[in-house]
């Protein structure tokens, strides 16, 4: 009997040892899941809106900024001293504290190896006979690359194929890109200002709804084909009603475009949101997106935009069906909002980080105009079709407290597929904070940095531990191990007295 209250004792005083040495903080992640590390690779600039490679086969690869340059990254990682090009002296002059205009877009041609063409979307001012109280001119331009220096573009050859009037200075779209098909795309936003209503839109039904106008809408066009551009012939308004230059509509704006690198080779665009729903699309041939009748998956209504009507129009003017959104979320202008705008990505194909094949990598750009505090999401393609996207946040494991720290610009993609971060310190285009990062695995160490670790990670529940808890838990766990060792030798005095 006395051996076995000696065993019920030691096994007692090893499990109250091991629940001492486990606190709960620990007992979880502390970082989401899934989480990633992030790799500086270029750093100065103002607010970085596109990195590419242009598929030369050289290893550089192009960052874009939006204040009117574009780098090159050498491939052993040197910033070079002087831009590929500088259509600043061509744009408006931005504001530095926040604005939509500016050097937006970026697209190599797909045979730029041989040819040496690429082509730009940016803001200029108002071009001569358009309303004299619009706001400024989005052009679609073609440069060439220099003769003999493959490492400056020739300002002189530019070329532009397309002009745009808009009436407001936001809502302007963004990143071109080059379709699986050789066809360049074109994203634009509806006018801006808000609700698709006021100065320069279709007082009816809004311009994302009217194809009569370019506005709204993502473009597609043969740069190939014709002077100064031709038009695909299964564009879904030719020979009809509507522009033949339309693809898709129904957008409010389409700021960041991607084709998936892999798989179906599909579309997908961020188009940022309003008063409630950000959302990401899946973009085929012909589809009405839903602005303004929709915001996400949600009715709209331009006079009441922060309340969803209960029942609103499944159809377009033409009577065609309004496409939902694979992915949506509540932005910061309602309560418990996940951020200000979505910031669309890309479907990863690299093979740095196989717990991401297939998935689509995007996020928010930030939670505030006040704050930066970006967010890295992924969403999953769905078991069942037709279900939305489901997503979650990203970890960043070289954060302290695995956030990014910084507004969530854009993103980018290197040759192998592999995808990068685009952020900024400022909300504007301005100063010199705006960083390119790699996206990699997490290093078996994170180095530490000095942002406050909070108790617990947005959105995710992931808890992290403050070094005061893990002292409180040392001492704790000291002044335990020493009571366990007195009681244990004032057992072992009562048990040889009874004896």
């Amino acid at each position: 009997m006395k051996n076995a209250m000696k065993r019920t004792l030691a096994a007692s005083l090893i499990i109250l040892l091991l629940l001492a040495v486990v606190p709960a903080g620990f007992a979880q992640e502390t970082l989401s899941e899934p989480s990633i590390g992030l790799e500086l690779v270029a750093d100065g600039f103002a607010a970085p809106l596109a990195l590419m490679p242009s598929g030369d086969g050289s290893g550089r690869l192009f960052i874009m900024d939006q204040v009117g340059q574009i780098w090159i990254l050498s491939p052993q990682g040197a910033l070079m001293d002087e831009p590929f090009l500088d259509v600043s002296d061509r744009m408006v002059e931005l504001n530095e504290r926040y604005d939509e205009r500016g050097l937006l877009g970026l697209a190599f041609h797909p045979n730029y190896a041989e040819n040496g063409r690429f082509y730009v979307y940016y803001s200029a001012p108002l071009r001569g006979g358009a309303p004299a109280d619009w706001n400024h001119t989005s052009h679609v331009s073609e440069f060439a690359v220099s003769e003999g220096n493959p490492n400056a573009a020739d300002p002189d050859s530019e070329r532009i194929l397309l002009q745009v009037d808009q009436p407001q200075g936001n809502h302007d779209g963004g990143q071109i890109a080059f379709g699986p098909d050789g066809y360049l795309y074109i994203p634009l936003g509806d006018g801006g200002d808000a609700d698709d209503t006021g100065l320069g839109h279709n007082p009816e039904i809004g311009n994302a709804q009217d194809t009569s106008v370019l506005l709204g809408s993502i473009l597609r066009i043969d740069v190939d084909g014709g002077d100064p551009y031709g038009i695909p012939t299964d564009n879904p308004f030719v020979g009809g009603e509507g522009r033949d230059e339309i693809f898709a509509y129904g957008f409010r704006n389409p700021y960041r475009i991607a084709f998936d690198a892999g798989g179906n080779r599909q579309l997908f665009v961020g188009d940022a949101g309003q008063n409630q729903w950000e959302e990401v699309d899946r973009v085929a041939l012909g589809g009405n997106y839903g602005w303004n009748i929709k915001e996400g998956a949600h009715c709209f209504d331009p006079e009441n935009p922060d309340t969803s009507p209960e029942e609103c129009p499944n159809t377009g003017p033409g009577g065609e069906p309004l496409i939902d959104p694979i992915i949506e979320y509540q932005n910061s202008n309602v309560e418990g909002g996940l951020g200000r705008v979505v910031v669309g990505g890309m479907i990863y194909r690299g093979s740095a980080l196989p717990q991401f094949q297939g998935r689509y990598i995007f996020g928010d750009w930030s939670t505030s105009f006040q704050e930066a505090d970006g967010t890295l999401l992924v969403a999953t393609p769905p078991e069942t079709a037709g279900a939305m996207w489901p997503y979650q946040e990203v970890g960043i494991a070289t954060r302290e407290n695995g956030r990014l720290g910084t507004y969530l610009v854009s993103f980018g993609q290197d040759a192998n597929l592999e995808l990068y971060i685009l952020t900024s310190d400022t909300a504007g285009p301005s100063g010199e904070t705006g960083k390119a990062l790699k996206i990699v695995p997490v290093p078996a160490k994170a180095p530490p940095t000095e942002m406050e670790t909070p108790e617990a990670l947005p959105e995710t529940g992931g808890t992290s531990v403050p070094w005061t808890q893990i002292l409180l838990v040392g001492v704790g766990l000291f002044a335990f191990i020493a009571g366990a060792f007195l009681l244990w030798v004032r057992h072992m005095q009562v048990s040889r007295i009874e004896e």
